[in-house]
């Protein structure tokens, strides 16, 4: 084979629904490699909810748009096939930010070798986005402490299943938002949540004074929407919101009404917003912090996978509609 595919971004979306009149899929001739540069055989690719933002035209967000005509941007982890660079060799597994395409072709900088015996699988679900994501957002920025109260929204996701289950490592009293029955179910029975509330379908000022009878110290915010503004209400003074991401609001024109601010200044409450684009360089440090949870057995995860690269573009939408079963991968 000399050739590969590449999925380049070619329209901006108009709304929550991402179809294929946004992309072209092209074949382009496998690269040779230079002087210091690295060929990587991409195996698997994760799909994410802020690649709505990335397709969007938003120049004042925290990462630049994908300009239209280049790869789709993701993450990914592949096999080096060839090595001009001092670091790599031939058959090392990496993960890096590859795009949407079968080989990525690289200077070394934005890889980082995969020595943990994991699936790919699990390189992406737990090593990945989401477990630096959760690692940054609640061991390092929530500063938890052992009994305190953590609801987080978006909690059967690949960073909210990973961020309650450090918690529960770390005690807390854990809560999970869901949005089914069978999620609900996974998150309490399967990962040790202490409660779960599907927001669909029950009373949810009633299920939060069941399940935090002493309020809510640590926010964990990943989906926005109503249910913002009745966690706040419940927290405790000096509690903490990590606001990590806003599924339920991404693509709207007005985003609903958030929370009072003066819940805010009544309780001193802490509101931190953060994305890991700011912490790239850390990785390293993140997976030190992260891998002995792993090596202990104290992160399970779920993977929701999915066929070759085209794939990724209906695909994506699972993540808008809920209908992923876990962390949403590209098998390629």
């Amino acid at each position: 084979m000399t050739t590969y595919k590449v999925i380049n971004l070619i329209k901006r979306p108009l709304a929550r629904e991402v179809s294929a009149e946004l992309f072209e899929v092209v074949d382009k001739e496998i690269p040779t490699t230079g002087p210091g540069e690295v060929l990587v055989r991409q195996t698997h690719m994760s799909l994410d909810p802020a690649m709505l933002g990335w397709m969007s035209s938003d120049k004042n967000s925290y990462m630049p748009p994908v300009e239209l005509g280049s790869v789709m941007r993701s993450s990914g982890v592949g096999i080096v096939v060839r090595s001009n660079h001092p670091e790599f060799t031939s058959g090392d597994r990496v993960m890096g930010r590859m795009g949407w395409q079968e080989y990525f072709l690289s200077d070394g900088d934005s890889l980082n070798k995969v020595t943990a015996t994991l699936p790919d699988e699990a390189v992406l679900s737990i090593l990945g986005l989401p477990g630096l994501t959760a690692t940054q957002g609640f061991l390092n920025m929530a500063k938890p402490s052992t009994g305190e109260t953590l609801i987080i929204t978006g909690a059967a996701g690949a960073v909210g299943s990973m961020v309650g289950q450090l918690a529960k490592a770390h005690g807390l009293n854990v809560i999970g938002v869901v949005g089914s029955d069978e999620k609900a179910h996974w998150i309490t029975t399967e990962l040790g949540f202490d409660g779960a509330i599907n927001y669909k379908k029950e009373n949810i000022e009633k299920q939060l004074a069941q399940l935090a009878p002493k309020g809510i110290d640590i926010f964990y915010e990943n989906t926005g929407g109503p249910i913002q503004k009745l966690i706040i209400e419940r927290m405790n003074p000096h509690g903490r919101v990590i606001v990590c991401g806003l599924i339920a609001d991404y693509g709207k024109v007005a985003p609903p009404v958030g929370p009072s601010w003066m819940n805010v200044m009544k309780k001193r409450l802490s509101i931190l917003g953060f994305t890991m684009t700011d912490h790239y360089s850390e990785i390293s440090s993140l997976l030190a912090q992260l891998i002995p949870y792993v090596e202990q057995g104290k992160l399970k995860y779920r993977a929701h996978v999915i066929d070759g690269l085209e794939s990724a573009i209906t695909g994506l939408n699972l993540l808008f509609t809920g209908k992923n079963q876990g962390k949403l991968i590209v098998k390629l």
